[in-house]
């Protein structure tokens, strides 16, 4: 700070005391849009008012305990006022230390609302995503502006179980328009017209000649595992729109044709299964397909993977006595540090309000909770 702004606030001081030192202190820092010296100002001021020393030499524990709340809580007012002037001028980065060290995350999420995809967002993305600010915009973001692989890995790491069903929809949406853009361009260059569907199965049908031995129109990558999250969504639209995706990736070549993690060996053929049962398309024949599954496989070598998928099925699809069965049968009793992709055998008794057998399975997997908790519902 130049020696003028010294003089200034030397002069304000003498001719009108601490408060007018103070607010010309304070008035330098914003013309200066200094807003990390407006909080040390009015700290000050605050330290001043209430007889602390000056200078602040230790943690807010070590002062007197009258003291201690109003230095917090003009600590909060201090960082809030100085957040909002970062947020005022669009500086997000700076902004979130304040309001993260008061715990007020919300005015930073409402303006990451209102970013638009462009250069120089990766810390803003890191502060939206992986600091769980706002999670779905820090999600969009990242495929605005680093694309698909970018967003399919980041979506393994996402940080909090809210928000995540949105941005599956998000990639099974953003995929499945890419692949009918190009679906349409490719069959406008060969037919001369462009066909006005986007259903992914009219535009494939009657024309095998999309699918040559090398021919892919989507990142294959990318497709088996937006597809394999789409497992996850309730929706009937996203889903019938993931189920066209399994559709188009079962015709193509052997090239393209990689294997999957039991029971989704054939990843979009068994998917398409999976995902047609839950908008309730053939379930029967969707349940006989995975209790295949299951005794086919190799619980040495796959494990119990196949179980916990067909139990998976048969609970979103209601069948909870079922379900349970398929559980005490392939499933062993829980262990803490295991798991599990669909529910326990003791959640799915509640699920099916099934409390006499709830008590039985406790009893015998030694779950003095749950057999307590049977208990009591039959009482």
């Amino acid at each position: 700070m130049d020696n003028e702004a010294f003089e200034q606030v030397e002069q304000a001081l003498r001719s009108g005391g601490p408060a007018a030192g103070f607010a010309a202190l304070a008035g330098r820092a914003l013309l200066d849009k200094d807003y990390r010296l407006l909080l040390e100002v009015r700290l000050l001021e605050k330290r001043w008012e209430l007889g602390l020393p000056l200078i602040q030499s230790g943690p807010l524990e070590d002062l007197p305990e009258a003291a201690r709340r109003p230095y917090e809580e003009a600590f909060v007012a201090a960082a809030r006022e100085v957040g909002g002037l970062f947020l005022g001028a669009g500086d997000i980065p700076s902004a979130w230390p304040y309001f993260r060290a008061i715990s007020e995350p919300a005015p930073v999420a409402a303006a990451i609302e209102k970013v638009q995809p462009g250069e120089g967002l990766d810390r803003v993305i890191e502060i939206a995503f992986l600091e769980g600010v706002h999670p779905y915009k820090g999600f969009e973001l990242i495929l605005a502006c680093h694309g698909a692989c970018r967003a399919i890995s980041s979506f393994e790491q996402y940080p909090a179980r809210a928000g995540r069903d949105d941005c599956a929809r998000l990639l099974v949406r953003t995929l499945h328009r890419d692949l009918v853009e190009r679906l349409r361009r490719t069959i406008a260059e060969a037919e001369g017209t462009m066909p006005e569907t986007e259903r992914v199965p009219d535009l494939i049908a009657g024309r095998d000649w999309l699918f040559g031995e090398y021919s892919y129109y989507i990142d294959t990558s990318h497709l088996l595992s937006v597809v394999r999250y789409s497992g996850e969504l309730d929706d009937p639209e996203t889903l019938g729109l993931a189920v066209e995706l399994t559709d188009y990736g079962r015709c193509l070549s052997q090239h393209f044709q990689y294997r999957g993690d039991p029971p989704f060996e054939n990843v979009c053929a068994d998917y398409g299964i999976y995902l047609r049962a839950l908008l309730g398309q053939d379930p029967d024949s969707a349940v006989a397909h995975f209790r295949r599954k299951v005794a086919e496989s190799d619980p040495e070598q796959a494990g119990t993977a196949a179980a916990q998928v067909l139990v998976a099925l048969l609970a979103r699809l209601g069948r909870y006595g079922e379900a349970i069965d398929v559980s005490v049968e392939h499933l062993p009793a829980p262990d803490p540090g295991r798991r599990l992709v669909c529910p326990s055998t003791l959640e799915l008794c509640q699920m099916a309000g099934d409390w006499e057998r709830l008590r039985r399975l406790a009893r015998q997997q030694g779950d003095l909770v749950g057999f307590v908790a049977a208990a009591l519902k039959k009482t």
